[in-house]
């Protein structure tokens, strides 16, 4: 794993909408991180946590972590659970930060109505910010858990980050169903495999 400088904090943003798992993933993150014995904050979900509604989270960590502001421009990580979040989200990127997009889009509301329209060429868009797209979702299927892209999204985040492997492990299995520890290991790992490659 990558070594980071800890003396400023790193500021990290998850979005998506409601359903995705955004906030079991904030927690295994926040987590992972609180066990490399860093401090570790993380912010109250802004938006619509019921299906379909946007979620963004802020995790912030590092030697010490003081504000959990995350001003434009501020967040060294994004890690988005569809593309038009991404898209979205995307000022509040920091100049040379990290990008990480689930290859999914989802309609909101108003596009299902027909009061909106999707925007368009938004994968182009995003790989021209510099994202990496993930196929988390697929990647989740073939693990054997549908539902888990957002563990995929985390491995891929993990390849980024100062933490071993063992650790990412330990936290997820004490947090998921036991039924679904081998799958959400299987996830995590697919989606480590997928950045590496």
């Amino acid at each position: 794993m990558p070594s980071i400088d800890m003396t400023e904090a790193k500021t990290l943003l998850l979005c998506g909408v409601g359903g995705q798992g955004t906030i079991l993933a904030s927690d295994l993150l926040s987590r992972t991180i609180q066990a490399a014995g860093l401090d570790v904050k993380m912010s109250e979900i802004h938006g619509m946590s019921q299906r379909g509604g946007a979620v963004t989270t802020v995790v912030r960590f590092g030697n010490e972590v003081h504000s959990m502001v995350c001003d434009e421009g501020s967040a060294d990580y994004i890690l988005s659970f569809e593309t038009t979040e991404a898209l979205r989200n995307i000022p509040f990127l920091k100049v040379g930060g990290t990008l990480l997009v689930n290859d999914e889009s989802m309609k909101p509301q108003p596009v299902l109505t027909g009061k909106a329209k999707m925007p368009e060429k938004v994968q182009e868009r995003l790989v021209a910010y510099g994202a990496k797209l993930v196929p988390a979702s697929k990647l989740a299927r073939e693990a054997g858990s549908p539902k888990s892209a957002n563990v995929v999204l985390l491995g891929a985040l993990a390849a980024s980050l100062p933490f071993s492997v063992e650790s990412w492990e330990e936290i997820i299995a004490s947090k998921v169903p036991p039924k679904t520890i081998e799958a959400n290991i299987r996830a995590f790992h697919l989606g480590l495999d997928c950045v590496k490659s």
